[in-house]
């Protein structure tokens, strides 16, 4: 009898500011991150403007985008070593604030990420542009909440000293931060489930009514501020895939099984690949990415598809756009490399957009090797491609729901949800197995370990 009114005063202790903090931060991640998208989608333009034009210049044109990426890399690459934990993702260090272990950065931030994320990326390193965005709204959410005084109002309506409301008030930042985060994501996919599953599933690994309604807010508010600069139309539409048939089912697993071991082979490359150019400490930082990035260069000159973001291979994939199966070997013995290439250069850029990329090769892959022993009325490549990016992402990632959604999301495929299930399972089953660490828990490891 005596632990319900306690629990009521509890209650009315927690104020709804931060609620309205949430809405007011999210419209602003969703103006950053939907700013951040139209400057990239227009980078991406010029890029292919430039590259066209130098290829009607001959040989000597094959060296403008060599040219062009080593600068941009470079350039990247000085900026983020001017602000703490600029370069990378960035997601590793969503997740060490939210388990204390690292503070929120909000001073330069958000600029350096921006500018530096738009250069890297816009120059066509084999980079995300969720990981700036994700970091960009979790500084933006953690300087809501400070600036929102939500300590203050907290310590004044609990009326039982400075003490009480401001660990409240500390720990609805700290929430804001992670709350934002997902919204980042969210905005960068224009996934609003995927950004609350990101939230629950892989940065804080629980479920928390106030943090996800904190969430909902912020995604809510972001997502529909970004469509203001970048539209509603779904980031990868998926031509007709109609629900495969259950026989196939088996299929999937044995494709997410694959898939599964492919993630976990690219996140032990990623962190090896960092870990040795940590040894090249007689080479600058800024002189690294310049080399990284005339080597990714190199292979923009011979084929654009093979470096970027991904989102124009994966759209190409998607709607069935054709390639031979010895293009899509090379294409995916490239990226594999790469990505982690990329991301050794030290600038501001995500994995996830890459990943995609690589299982939307990987799935188109395994159709078209596996189709001569499939019978007639089985799924279509696109369908194959669409489950391989979730697979591979959740291998990498470890974050099953997460991948599952938010591909649904992306490309609209709504019908695929079951075997996108099941591959996600076996994914994460099989990279486990073999022993690899999910991906943001090696950066984050790294990241403590070198600060």
């Amino acid at each position: 009898m005596s632990e319900a009114p306690r629990r009521v005063r509890s209650g009315r202790r927690r104020s709804g500011r931060p609620f309205v903090v949430a809405g007011v931060a999210g419209a602003l991640v969703g103006l950053v991150g939907g700013g951040f998208r139209w400057c990239l989608e227009h980078a991406d333009q010029l890029r292919g403007s430039v590259l066209e034009a130098a290829s009607g210049l001959g040989a000597a044109g094959r060296l403008i985008p060599v040219v062009l990426t080593a600068v941009g890399a470079a350039v990247a690459c000085a900026i983020a070593q001017r602000v703490p934990h600029a370069a990378g993702s960035g997601i590793q260090h969503v997740e060490a604030v939210w388990r204390q272990e690292a503070e929120a950065r909000t001073a330069w931030l958000l600029p350096a990420k921006f500018l530096g994320g738009l250069i890297a990326i816009g120059s066509g390193l084999v980079l995300g542009r969720e990981g700036p965005i994700v970091h960009m709204g979790a500084a933006i959410g953690s300087a809501a909440g400070r600036r929102g005084r939500l300590d203050a109002a907290d310590s004044r309506e609990a009326g039982d000293g400075p003490g009480a409301g401001d660990a409240q008030g500390a720990e609805d930042v700290r929430m804001l931060h992670t709350a934002l985060g997902g919204a980042g994501l969210a905005v960068a996919f224009t996934a609003p489930l995927g950004g609350l599953l990101f939230v629950c599933e892989e940065v804080t690994g629980t479920v928390r009514p106030r943090l996800v309604l904190l969430t909902l807010v912020g995604t809510v508010t972001a997502v529909a501020c970004s469509r203001l600069i970048v539209g509603d139309a779904l980031v990868l539409p998926l031509s007709d895939a109609p629900a495969p048939p259950l026989w196939m089912l088996p299929v999937f697993l044995l494709s997410g099984m694959t898939a599964g071991a492919l993630g976990a082979a690219y996140s032990a490359l990623v962190v090896r690949t960092l870990e040795v150019c940590d040894r090249l400490t007689r080479v600058p930082l800024v002189a690294r990415a310049a080399v990284i990035g005339a080597g990714v260069g190199a292979l923009m000159a011979f084929d654009p598809l093979l470096t970027g973001g991904g989102d124009q291979l994966s759209e190409r994939l998607l709607t069935g756009g054709s390639l031979t199966v010895a293009a899509l070997v090379l294409c995916l013995a490239v990226r594999f490399v790469a990505g982690p290439l990329s991301y050794a250069a030290a600038t501001p850029g995500g994995l996830f957009a890459p990943l995609l990329a690589l299982g939307a090769l990987w799935g188109t892959l395994t159709h078209a090797l596996a189709s001569p022993l499939l019978p007639a009325g089985s799924a279509g490549a696109g369908a194959f491609a669409v489950v391989g990016m979730a697979a591979v992402f959740t291998g990498v990632v470890r974050a099953p729901l997460t991948g599952a959604v938010l591909v649904v999301e992306m490309t609209g495929s709504g019908t695929l949800l079951l075997p996108l299930l099941i591959a996600c399972f076996a994914a994460t089953v099989t990279a486990d197995r073999l022993g690899g660490e999910p991906i943001y828990d090696a950066l984050r490891r790294r990241m403590l370990e070198r600060a």
